[in-house]
């Protein structure tokens, strides 16, 4: 009896408790990942090495003409910013994540772009990263951007035989306004923007994401002092017209805006600052018979560039 026993239990087949192990086994286990992402591929160690590079080399301190590297984190912002454009240069996936819709459209569109590594890290790793923020396994680099001298915006202008259009930003600290501002002087024919190189908003991932590509087009300078930016600018031919809920003219009757002029927008709250509202060579105003007190940097700066697009036409 013992031996026809142990014949039985040697039988193949399916035996209770496996808990369709055997079925399983016979599922897929979905796309082949990239080969950056395949262990011991050549890629992979290539790719490795490069991101442990990059995160153990110091990033720049915001001073000259670069700003800081950046790290957006979370699935659907890390996926948001790589359909919109947002450079990149890293994108770090957690080990053993769970593998959603979002996971899978990152690492697509990461291999669609080119030039984006790709990098598995332990978790304890991304959230050294990211100070403990909810990284949600996704975590993109952003490097540094790369701004202009306020100088080569209006040389590159006359360089094409145009007079200068540009906007300055004094005092606006929300990265979606400058975004929206860069997306509107690319928009209307502008030759970019300038920024303080102090309390103002910078390009970054967010302001790349509101320019709507916009930012790929449409240089940024950026100024040490925009007081003596906006003197140089003077003293090459340009009209320094600032933007003031108390100007003394209305937008749409400033003939200067038809010639080479730079467009000083202000904070919505505080507007512009005493020594730049002294340089300007005019202070006009938006009309708004709605009653409203003020516009965002975005619309403001839109308003007055398609009145000097239409006077250019």
């Amino acid at each position: 009896m013992a031996a026809n026993n142990r014949r039985m239990s040697g039988k193949k087949g399916a035996q209770v408790g496996s808990g369709g192990q055997r079925r399983r086994g016979l599922e897929g286990k979905g796309p082949t990942p990239p080969a950056e992402m395949r262990k011991g591929h050549k890629k992979n160690r290539i790719s490795n090495a490069q991101a442990k590079q990059a995160v153990r080399r110091p990033t720049p301190k915001g001073r000259g003409g670069r700003s800081t590297s950046e790290l957006v984190v979370g699935r659907n912002p890390v996926v948001e910013a790589l359909r919109e454009g947002v450079p990149a240069s890293m994108l770090y996936v957690q080990q053993f994540i769970d593998n959603d819709e979002r996971v899978r459209e990152a690492l697509q569109l990461a291999g669609q772009r080119g030039g984006i590594h790709l990098m598995e890290a332990p978790r304890p790793e991304l959230d050294r990263m990211t100070n403990g923020l909810n990284h949600q396994g996704l975590v993109l680099q952003v490097p540094p951007y790369e701004y202009a001298h306020p100088e080569d915006l209006a040389a590159a202008a006359y360089d094409e035989g145009a007079d200068p259009l540009i906007v300055a930003l004094d005092g606006v600290t929300d990265p979606r306004n400058l975004g929206a501002v860069v997306r509107s002087v690319s928009a209307f024919g502008g030759h970019g923007v300038v920024v303080p190189e102090r309390r103002a908003a910078g390009m970054t991932a967010g302001a790349w994401k509101t320019s709507a590509g916009a930012a790929a087009r449409t240089p940024v300078a950026r100024a040490a002092n925009l007081t003596r930016a906006l003197e140089s600018y003077k003293k090459a031919g340009l009209v320094v017209v600032g933007l003031a809920a108390d100007g003394e003219v209305e937008v749409g009757e400033l003939e200067a805006l038809g010639g080479p002029v730079v467009i000083v927008v202000g904070s919505e709250g505080k507007g512009l600052s005493r020594l730049v509202g002294e340089t300007c060579d005019f202070r006009v105003r938006i009309p708004m018979p709605g009653g409203t007190e003020s516009l965002n940097a975005g619309v403001a700066a839109g308003v007055v560039l398609y009145e000097a697009s239409r006077r250019r036409v």
